[in-house]
């Protein structure tokens, strides 16, 4: 490579006692020293790089720039037995084809922003018009930087989708092109290294796009980053580490592709105050295969360990076993000079003055990238000329103010740069610096009244009779005005378990609050009743509105699948209860059914059992479910090893508990349907449950050939060899609900319920107790078909 962080990277290497001599091919101004010097070379002459590094006994090859990391030259070299830093052409598609990267992130469950690929224009306006404006255009092929268009208005997407389809300005890279949603937020970038099994990141740097202060202007390469950016706190970098770093290595792996190299990660943190749509703590904007370039010279500076010896390992497979230390309490800080007329045209050859002097300040190294040597002098020759970094660990405001001091040293007409580098930070800094607050100790007002502005508008999706519109989440309701005229309240409360485990490693939020209704609305529903409201309570150790919302617009469909209303709730921010993120759920719900109507009621022996099939495991059983797992060593972004609609394991083990609540209700309002008790099967599954609605003297006879075991089941049973009464006790073992029904309507109401959507099994039937079959007990036939 030829920039500053080519520069960057060789002073790095040099520094390591490991390494004798580092060459730069082809390198820059900053490519000579005593250990350092220039090779010209051509960066896609593999070739030619090859017989050098045979010819010269070079022991590693670290690759910079993006064009021959897309063009293979880790194979090609390796093949020669060349030991070489940098993913191979087919890790690198995850930076040369974003259609690629967008589709893996979708396969594997790594949050990003909606999109659509597309290849023509009428293709890119109606993929607009079905994500919502405003929205992102990408060039999916390398565009040096430069293809990403932010149209504001119609006239300015006009203009982009000819500078795409038809100018062809960035050229192959727009043969396709991704269309997303635009985010709102705070940029920052994590660059990570990876032996393609582990993976360590570094400080969390911000790059500045545009030209000119306060983020106006034309896009840029980058103009200056820093690091540590504070917006990334350590709670979401190991949110980013356990949701996208590794997903992303582990995925690459699982596809056939061992990823080696640096992943540089460019992601969007969510405001509390953002959209409604916008529900992830964070998203995933880009993948690059390289060190990123200002953001090298801001976070090398902060390495604390022998770049070398981490490359190495990473070539190695040994990272795991590599220390990687970043400098305590320190912050870099990076600012570009430029050349007059960048990010357009440009005059070259001006004489760099003032580069001795800027090195003189305590913490500063200019790197140089479009310079080069003229005799005795540096000229420009290239658009962004260098970088002045500053390092210090008397916190970032020192390092800005050295950075600073330094550029106005650096002389060469034209020269322009940002004055306002690490500016965001700054506020940040000066905000926590403020009185002591409530939020200073974890707990955000602002937070918790985004929320509720955020969830009001779902919310009245689920209003009935009982709760007038104008009550909001008041928590009042008027029984009588949903027409009941001797009714009973019945009352219901549960959560969801360990399932929330589950939402937590996947990122998917919204099922787990239909799983809280439906837990509560389907026992209610055993005692005859129909639901009527709803109150929802969540915890968390800091809240994160985009997530909460997410989690209670499950509940709003809940709610809506089961017909009550949500009248209140309570989100409760509790720091040090809860760990980050983290939450737990409680839900209540309250029915009404006329006294008369009130279930169970006269069930004998030869009533008949119908199993409604559930969705799945619901929400009983997890524990036993991620022991399973991780003693099969099985991630959750990977495929389903069964028959499954999902497009990842995670998602299928995460798909709601069915809601029986409108296919039922029609029985439970007319005495003569034949219907007489209603068994929710949740934790004890069949056997535990089924005797809860069985009168004394009695119990049910169920044959395990009724119902096929669903393929998720099977697949959780051989894990480890699960016994048929292990199965039977822990989990619904496809039958989310019980009907016990009079033996001369069992057809009819099976039809019925067929009708209404539900996949029905005659089970069994029950029987009068004898000595050898004790009462309220189930006998399950032909256990061994489970072990099938």
């Amino acid at each position: 490579g030829s920039g500053g962080r080519e520069h960057a990277l060789a002073l790095k290497l040099a520094s390591s006692r490991r390494v004798q001599h580092v060459f730069v091919a082809p390198g820059n101004a900053g490519s000579v020293g005593p250990n350092i010097s220039p090779v010209a070379l051509k960066e896609l002459d593999f070739a030619a790089i090859s017989a050098f590094c045979k010819d010269k006994a070079v022991g590693l090859v670290a690759v910079g720039p993006e064009a021959p990391l897309e063009a293979g030259i880790a194979d090609a070299l390796q093949r020669e037995g060349i030991r070489v830093f940098g993913p191979s052409a087919s890790a690198a598609r995850l930076e040369s084809s974003k259609s690629f990267a967008k589709q893996f992130m979708q396969r594997h469950n790594i949050p990003t922003a909606p999109f659509r690929v597309v290849s023509s224009k009428d293709e890119a306006i109606a993929a607009a018009k079905d994500i919502g404006a405003p929205v992102v255009l990408k060039a999916s092929g390398l565009a040096a930087g430069k293809g990403v268009l932010l149209p504001e208005d119609d006239a300015e997407f006009a203009a982009a989708l000819d500078a795409l389809f038809v100018k062809k300005e960035f050229g192959a890279a727009s043969d396709e092109v991704v269309v997303e949603q635009r985010l709102e937020g705070e940029e920052v970038s994590v660059l990570a290294f990876s032996d393609g099994f582990s993976i360590v990141p570094l400080a969390p740097a911000q790059d500045h796009k545009r030209l000119l202060d306060n983020d106006v202007g034309p896009n840029t390469g980058g103009m200056g980053a820093y690091a540590p950016a504070p917006v990334a706190t350590p709670a979401v970098m190991q949110q980013i580490h356990q949701r996208v770093l590794l997903p992303t290595i582990h995925g690459m792996r699982r596809e056939g592709v061992r990823f080696v190299g640096v992943l540089f990660v460019g992601l969007m943190v969510t405001p509390p105050t953002a959209p409604a749509g916008q529900t992830e703590p964070f998203y995933v904007l880009e993948y690059n295969c390289r060190f990123g370039d200002p953001e090298t010279q801001a976070v090398l500076p902060l390495l604390d360990s022998d770049l070398f010896c981490i490359m190495s390992a990473c070539v190695d497979g040994v990272l795991d076993s590599t220390p990687v230390d970043i400098l305590p309490n320190a912050s870099a800080v990076a600012v570009v000079c430029a050349s007059s007329g960048y990010p357009g045209g440009y005059a070259k050859g001006k004489a760099i003055q003032g580069v001795v002097e800027a090195e003189c300040a305590e913490g500063v190294t200019v790197y140089y990238a479009g310079a080069q040597r003229a005799g005795d002098q540096v000229i420009t020759s290239g658009g962004r000329v260098l970088a002045v970094s500053a390092v210090s660990q008397k916190g970032l405001p020192d390092a800005i103010s050295r950075a600073y001091t330094a550029v106005e040293h650096v002389k060469f007409e034209g020269v322009q740069f940002r004055r306002d580098i690490g500016a965001r930070a700054l506020k940040r800094l000066e905000n926590a610096g403020k009185g002591v607050s409530y939020e200073d100790a974890g707990v955000s007002i602002e937070a918790g009244d985004s929320l509720v502005e955020r969830i009001k508008p779902l919310v009245k999706r689920t209003a009935n009779a009982g709760s007038a519109a104008d009550l909001g989440l008041k928590g009042v309701f008027d029984v009588l005005a949903m027409g009941y005229r001797n009714p009973l309240l019945v009352s219901g409360t549960d959560g969801v378990g360990t399932k929330l485990m589950l939402a937590h490693a996947t990122g998917i939020h919204t099922s787990v609050g239909i799983d809280l209704v439906a837990m509560c609305a389907n026992d209610v529903l055993m005692q005859g009743a129909a639901p009527l409201f709803f109150l929802d309570y969540y915890a968390t150790g800091k809240l994160q509105v985009p997530l909460a919302s997410a989690v209670i617009s499950g509940i709003v469909e809940g709610c809506l699948q089961s017909g009550c209303a949500l009248i209140g709730g309570e989100t409760a921010e509790m720091p040090g209860m809860y760990h980050g993120e983290d939450y737990d759920l409680a839900g209540f719900c309250v029915g009404a059914v006329e006294k008369d109507n009130l279930l169970p009621r006269q069930v004998v022996p030869g009533d008949v059992l119908l199993g409604l099939a559930s969705s799945g495991v619901h929400s009983n059983g997890f524990s036993l479910v991620r022991h399973l797992i991780k003693l099969n060593g099985i991630s959750y972004a990977d495929k389903p090893s069964f028959e499954s609609t999902a497009a990842t394991l995670g998602e299928a083990l995460v798909t709601p508990t069915r809601i029986y609540v409108k296919s039922l209700l029609p029985f439970l309002e007319d005495r003569d349907s034949g219907l007489k008790a209603l068994a929710h099967i949740t934790g004890g599954g069949i056997v535990g449950n089924v005797p809860r609605v069985l009168p004394k003297g009695t119990y049910a006879e169920v044959d395990a050939k009724a119902w096929p075991l669903p393929p998720l089941f099977r697949w959780l049973r051989s894990l480890g060899n699960v016994s048929a009464d292990e199965m039977l006790k822990t989990f619904n073992c496809g039958i989310g609900m019980v009907a016990v029904v009079a033996a001369d309507k069992a057809a009819s109401v099976a039809a019925r319920l067929a009708e209404s959507g539900e996949t029905v099994f005659s089970l069994g039937t029950v029987k009068g107790a004898t000595d050898s079959k004790p009462a309220c007990c189930v006998d399950v036939l032909h256990k061994s078909v489970l072990e099938a």
